[in-house]
This record gives structure tokens, sequence and C-alpha cells, in this order.
């Protein structure tokens, strides 16, 4: 019963501090911390503790999962270089960076020790895109933090663990290594077969409901069975997650989707806030473990001060000459693209016949049954390119990149991790809250300002609406191929306008007019048929990468939401 109320509580704090937190003015996560300090402070309260797997294996899955699934596929590929980069060499980075530092600090840690404590510090938490998404910046900048935070979760804590094992056994630089390709490579292979199988088995269920139960399931059937072969149960669960929504909207219904979307916006929120409530809780059972072990508190401070510049220096070290990398590449693409436009154009012409195409010097031939899929590429090769071009990142951009490197949930999980006979174990720990508590507080809280300060790129609304309007041309045009264009009139092929019009004008677009049974089958099927050819352009424009992530999501949206109209208004009529 205990259990029960303080999960009813907390859930209500929750709720509150979701409602309560935008009025401050400060993050939700940061609220919560500082409720959850408070409590703990209490003299009734008792110390409170969470095994760390419950983070590690039963929620950071899940949430990991639902983020990589509403990550846009295509802005990850055309950013993972950069993802990656912040997410794999950063960490390692930091890690060892921060190990030689901690290992001369701290008597007795050892270099393993040391290691194992950066590795705790080294990610970063993705509380940075929900504040940069409140302030609004590029879509370049969010997509670069949710990448980061999907993936540098897994890359430190595979580090973790061999700097664990390193502590307990003499162990080389090419066996963690090869540990690490390993966790990697079995977790990739089993979240895509798991993704795969989740589309394969719920696009054969039918009720909404059961189909989004069954997506509650996904990220623990590729993580589990990922950390029992020794892979990284949180890349499997990502990997995963991004087979799912790549394929979604091909394999998936629109009232799945939108029934995964309400379900999984709700668990994340009641996840995340969970983890940032529990970090204030266990704040007071941290420090009177210190206490005890005789560790200084405030020498538990120092350490921490040091490890958070340390780190956040670190960052800014490398986001710069990132940034500047990025600024060439994009002035060899602009270099490129005409020959590109170029080669396009003798592609289209080539029609349904063998290509000659010359590259360095040597001439090569195409067959046509291959054309295609040249011309997919160089289209969105140029598309990439327009993409760099019209939201390029400059300091302004990685000024809020690096500033936005807050730690948060994994390395408060992580430290609680560490083996009992680890030295100075609950030091450590104290040290990593500390560290992932400041930065929310000072990083999370200023990020604002700073995005005010510098003033990055952000979305141009004149902009998106042309693209907007380029695309429905091209909806429209789609509708009227599938169906005939004197069959039927712009009403009936438009997406969004259908069910705006009155019954009697609809149907009198379509030809008869009699409201009987046979002209409404009549109808909806031919309005279903507009609607498979104007989501299957959506398909294609995604591949090509022709149109941004939210043109295209705004398309589909309004493509589901007539969809669910034109059923419910089926239904009505059969009833």
């Amino acid at each position: 019963m205990e259990l029960l109320i303080i999960g009813v509580l907390g859930m209500l704090g929750i709720a509150g501090a979701s409602l309560i937190a935008p009025k401050l003015r400060i993050p939700a996560p940061l609220l919560l911390v500082f409720v959850g300090i408070v409590i703990s402070f209490l003299p009734f309260v008792a110390d409170f503790e969470v095994d760390p797997e419950w983070i590690l294996a039963g929620i950071l899955p899940p949430l990991l999962y639902s983020a990589s699934v509403s990550m846009p596929t295509v802005d990850f590929r055309r950013e993972f270089t950069t993802i990656s980069g912040l997410s794999v060499a950063l960490v390692v980075v930091s890690a060892v960076v921060l190990g030689l530092l901690f290992s001369w600090l701290i008597p007795g840690l050892g270099l393993a020790g040391g290691i194992a404590l950066g590795a705790i510090l080294s990610p970063t938490d993705a509380v940075a895109t929900t504040i940069v998404k409140r302030v609004g910046v590029s879509p370049r900048i969010v997509t670069v933090l949710e990448g980061e935070s999907l993936l540098n979760d897994a890359t430190a804590l595979v580090l973790l663990r061999s700097a664990i094992a390193a502590s307990a056994a003499s162990v080389s630089l090419w066996t963690v290594l090869g540990d690490f390709a390993w966790a990697v490579f079995i977790a990739a292979l089993i979240g895509l077969v798991i993704g795969v199988l989740n589309l394969f088995i719920r696009a054969r269920v039918k009720d909404a409901t059961v189909n989004t139960v069954i997506s509650f399931t996904v990220p623990f059937l590729a993580s589990l069975p990922a950390e029992a072969l020794g892979g990284s149960g949180l890349v499997a669960a990502v990997v995963a997650g991004l087979i799912t929504g790549m394929g979604s909207v091909k394999y998936l219904t629109p009232q799945h989707r939108i029934s995964d979307e309400q379900n999984w916006r709700t668990v994340e929120l009641l996840l995340e806030s969970t983890v940032f409530l529990v970090m204030g809780l266990e704040l007071s059972k941290i420090i009177n473990d210190v206490q005890r072990d005789g560790a200084g508190v405030w020498t538990a401070v120092g350490l921490a001060a040091i490890g958070l510049v340390v780190v956040t220096l670190l960052r800014a070290l490398y986001v710069a000459p990132l940034i500047a990398s990025l600024g060439r590449s994009q002035k060899r693409g602009e270099q490129i693209k005409p020959t590109l436009e170029r080669l396009q154009t003798k592609l289209d012409s080539a029609g349904d016949e063998d290509f000659e195409m010359v590259r360095d010097g040597r001439s090569r031939t195409v067959p046509a049954r291959r054309l295609s899929q040249l011309q997919g590429h160089v289209r969105r090769k140029s598309a990439d390119i327009d993409y760099f071009t019209k939201k390029p990142l400059g300091w302004r951009e990685g000024t809020v990149i690096a500033w936005a490197g807050m730690r948060g949930v994994v390395t408060l999980a992580a430290a609680q991790t560490l083996p009992a006979e680890t030295p100075s174990r609950s030091l450590l720990i104290l040290v990593a809250f500390l560290v992932a508590g400041a930065s929310l507080l000072l990083q999370g809280g200023t990020l604002p300002w700073v995005v005010r300060k510098v003033q990055p790129d952000s979305p141009d609304p004149q902009e998106d609406a042309a693209e907007r309007a380029e695309l429905l041309e091209l909806l429209i045009e789609v509708g009227k191929d599938r169906v005939g264009p004197a069959h039927v009139s712009d009403t009936t092929v438009t997406p969004g306008r259908l069910e705006q019009r009155e019954e009697s004008e609809v149907l009198g677009a379509l030809g008869a007019g009699e409201h009987d049974a046979q002209e409404r089958a009549r109808r909806s099927a031919l309005r279903r048929e507009i609607l498979l050819a104007q989501r299957e352009l959506l398909l294609a424009m995604r591949k090509e990468a022709r149109f941004s992530s939210a043109t295209l999501s705004h398309a589909l949206a309004t493509l589901d939401a007539e969809q669910i109209a034109l059923e419910m208004r089926e239904d009505a009529a059969d009833s």
C-alpha cells in the first residue's frame, strides 16, 4: 500500500511540475530534481535508493526506443557523421582524459577506475533537446543533440563495463576494442531483426490498442537478448526504434501510428520525469554514504567542479573543429552541385536505354535497370547539398551545441553500477551526481539565455510555408494522375480539403448527385485510391530527401487525419 501511495503522489508531482515549470520559465526536469532534493532532506523521510538496473534495463531502453522511433530518418542519415563523432569519438576522448585526471587526483583509484568515472561523466542527456525545441532553433541543432543522446549512452556504458573489467584483471587495448565492436555489432543485428519483426507482426494486428501494447514490449525484446549476448541493450533498442520509425508509414495504419504517438508520449513523460525525481530523492543517502566512508563532501564538490569544467572544455574543443570541417564539406558540396545537375539532366534524358558515365577519366556503362537507382542517388545527393547550404552550422550553432552538453540520467545510474569494492565508491557516486545536477542547473538553466545571445539560425516560417505549398501541388497532381484530371476536381485531391466541403458539393464534384449507398461507396473507394497514391509520393519524397522532415511529417499527418475521417464517415454510414 505504501508503494502505491508513493507512486500516486509521484505521478501527481510529475503532472504538477510539468504544468508549473513553463510558468516559472525553467525546465521541468530541473524542478523535479530540486523537489526531490528538498524531500530527501526532510527529517521524516527515510533514505531513498533505487536499484540502478531498474534505470539501465527498465527505463532507458523504452526512453531511447521512443526517441528513435520519432527521429526523422532523413535528418539522422544526413547528420550521422556529426552524431557518431559526438557520441563515440568525443565520449572516448573525454573518458580517457578524465580518467588520467581523476587517477591523479584521487589516491588509490588507478587508471582503470579513473576511466570508469570518465565514462560515467561523458554521456549527455536528452533534456537539452527539450529545452532547445522550446526556444526555437535550427532543426539541424535538434537533430544533432537528439541523435547524440541516442547513441552516446551506449558508448559510455560499454566503456564503463570494459574499464570495470580492466580494474579486476589485466585487459589489453585490443580486448577492449574487440568488446566494444562486438557489443555494437550484435546489438545492431538484434535491433535490426526485432525492428523488422515488429513491423511484420504489427502490420497484421488490426486493433490499435493491442498494436500499441505490442509496441511497449519491443525495446525489451531488443535490449534483453543483446545484453545476454554481451552486446549493448541500448544500441539494440535504438536500432529497433529507427527501423520501426522508418517503416511505420508504409506498414502501420494511421490509427496505429497516432495511438503509438499519444501513448508513448505519456510513457516518455512518466519515465523521464521519474528518473529526475529519483535523482533528487537519492542525494541525502549519497551524502550520508560519503560521510560514513570518511570522504569529505567538499572534496566531492571540488572534484565535480573540475570534472564539469573539463568535460565542457573538451566538448567545446571538439565542436570548434567539427563546425569548421562541416563548413569545408558544405563548400565542396556547392562546388560539385553544377556537375550533379548536369548528370541529372543526362540521366533524365536517357529514358530506358543504358547510360554511359565517365568518372575519373574512365568510362563505364550503367544498365537501364539500375538507372532509376542512380537517378535517386543523384537527387538525394543534390537535396543533401541544398539542405546543408540552406541550414549551415556556423559558430552560433556550434556554441549552442557545445553548451547543450548536459549530463543527467545515465550519469547517475551508471555511477551506481560501480562494484562495491571500487575504491572511494561513494565519493565517485557523489561526484557523478554533482556533475549531473550542476550541469542541468547551470547549462540547462542558462541555455535559453545563450540561444537568445548568440542568435543561431531558427526556422523560417515563410520558407516552411513555401515548401509545404510546393509539396501540396505535387500531392494534388499525383491525385489527378491516379484518377484522371477530367474526372475529379481539386477539392477531391487536395489533402485536408475534402471534409471541409458540404456532402452535396463533394458528390457533385465527383459526378453523380444521388445520395445513395452505391455513390458513397464509389466516392470512398476513389478517395482511398487518391490517399494511397499521395502517401506513396510522400514515401518517395522521403527517400529522395527532397523536402524537410517537418514538411513531410505535416503532410503525412494531414493524410492520416483525412483517412481516419473517411473511415469514420464510412462506419457512420454503415451503422
